[in-house]
């Protein structure tokens, strides 16, 4: 049941996600629009919710209860910047807007990999937290390895996220070297 709540919050994330943009942008009601992307948060809370009933009410903790709390985790660290981001780009495409800019090389880029780092550790954060919660809740009256392996998992993407951020500061990506224009063919040139 869990797995089915997570990838309904999934496609709700993104149904809601895209009804806003489309309310913002596309019908000119920005406030309407702005009112359905806050209810995104409602679905996070709607899983917390059934994931602490299920396990209250003698659920054996399992590998879908750390999957929602490293979903939930996710929503925390990158919901807010995955809609920002896409509202930035709706706005451009649809309304009219200025194109985003996006950090891709050189200094920038390595700043923008450590700022995700800093998302991905407060995700993983809320996840640990809410696993370690978990265990405690369920105690010693329940196996709770699967919860462990799934605070194991989440700081191996932390480790990931930190290898990645590391890459670009020690070798930044630089941008292509401007390439020489052609020059335009002579126009009394013998055949």
């Amino acid at each position: 049941m869990l797995v089915a709540l997570i990838i309904a919050c999934e496609i709700g994330f993104w149904v809601l996600l895209a009804g806003g943009l489309a309310l913002r942008y596309v019908a000119k009601m920005p406030r309407f629009g702005a009112a359905v992307l806050l209810c995104e948060p409602l679905l996070e809370l709607a899983l917390l919710v059934v994931t602490t009933l299920d396990l209250k009410n003698g659920g054996e903790p399992s590998w879908t209860h750390g999957l929602a709390a490293l979903y939930i985790g996710y929503s925390v660290g990158y919901g807010h910047y995955t809609v920002q981001w896409l509202d930035r780009h709706a706005a451009h495409r649809f309304g009219g807007g200025p194109k985003p800019p996006g950090p891709t090389y050189g200094k920038a880029r390595a700043i923008h990999e450590w700022k995700l780092w800093i998302r991905t550790l407060a995700g993983v954060a809320v996840a640990l937290g809410l696993l370690q919660g978990a265990i405690w809740y369920v105690g010693d009256a329940a196996d709770t390895g699967g919860l462990q392996a799934w605070q194991f998992a989440a700081l191996r993407v932390l480790g990931i996220q930190a290898v990645i951020a590391a890459t670009y500061t020690i070798w930044p990506r630089k941008p292509p070297a401007a390439q020489p224009q052609e020059e335009p063919a002579a126009a009394g040139r013998e055949r």
